[in-house]
């Protein structure tokens, strides 16, 4: 069953982010799909993000919400910030569209998460429309802290926000009652939390992080990206990166 919710905005208490390896080229963009256990539909929209995670030029993300947890399975993977952070971008956009499965392109533009016809539309339409992802990102793990790199860039006028994520590459989850009663379905680079890493203003920035403040025991990757806006009100990502780190 196709899941609409239109909802008010709630302040947005975590943020998601993206990554790309080190050596790798600007992405073209990122995904971040907004799914449920407890949606029907879903299941056709985590297989189609996990052939996205598959391609090197595209950062794909899970992020799971935890608002259809009354309809009879709770979401062992959702996050009250990932509903909030849905619920933000609808407000920033204007449109107040909340629904699953539903991915944001790039934190402009947004499509069902499983028509991939529509998702490549938007990415065109991003690229074309708002030039994101220019920003030069990198990550890099050295002895026991990730680092991080933003470039300087003279053409983007006001403030970002620097996020990492850890996620977890894969998970098997057997869902044992709701709408998806009995199946096991496997989502791909789940996002676990948040770590806001700092603020980016136009000129070149290093952030770095230990990495026992980011790896759990399932943690195998880790997203950063750059966005404008606040966690309230996300707006175009400028730059994004990810990394392996087991």
């Amino acid at each position: 069953m196709f899941r609409l919710q239109f909802a008010p905005s709630l302040a947005l208490s975590c943020l998601v982010v993206l990554v790309a390896q080190p050596a790798q080229a600007e992405p073209r963009a990122v995904i971040e799909l907004f799914t449920s256990q407890g949606c029907s539909s879903c299941p056709p929209a985590d297989k189609l993000i996990a052939e996205y995670a598959r391609d090197p030029s595209v950062i794909a993300l899970s992020l799971a919400v935890d608002y259809w947890d009354y309809l009879g399975w709770k979401d062992t993977l959702a996050l009250s910030g990932h509903s909030n952070r849905q619920r933000a971008y609808a407000k920033a956009r204007g449109d107040r569209q909340v629904y699953t499965p539903q991915v944001v392109i790039d934190g402009a533009v947004h499509a069902l998460g499983s028509d991939k016809a529509a998702i490549e539309r938007a990415i065109r339409q991003t690229r074309e429309q708002n030039a994101p992802l220019t920003l030069l990102v990198k990550i890099e793990r050295s002895g026991d802290k990730l680092t991080v790199t933003v470039s300087e860039s003279k053409d983007e006028k006001g403030q970002a926000e620097v996020w990492l994520c850890p996620i977890t590459r894969s998970v098997p989850v057997v869902i044992g009652r709701g709408e998806n009663s009995g199946q096991t379905i496997t989502y791909t680079n789940v996002v676990r939390r948040w770590i806001k890493l700092g603020d980016w203003t136009g000129k070149a920035e290093t952030f770095s992080v230990p990495l026992k403040d980011v790896l759990q025991t399932d943690i195998d990757s880790a997203a950063v990206v750059v966005q404008t806006g606040v966690a309230s009100a996300p707006k175009l990502m400028l730059g994004a990166a990810q990394i392996a780190v087991q």
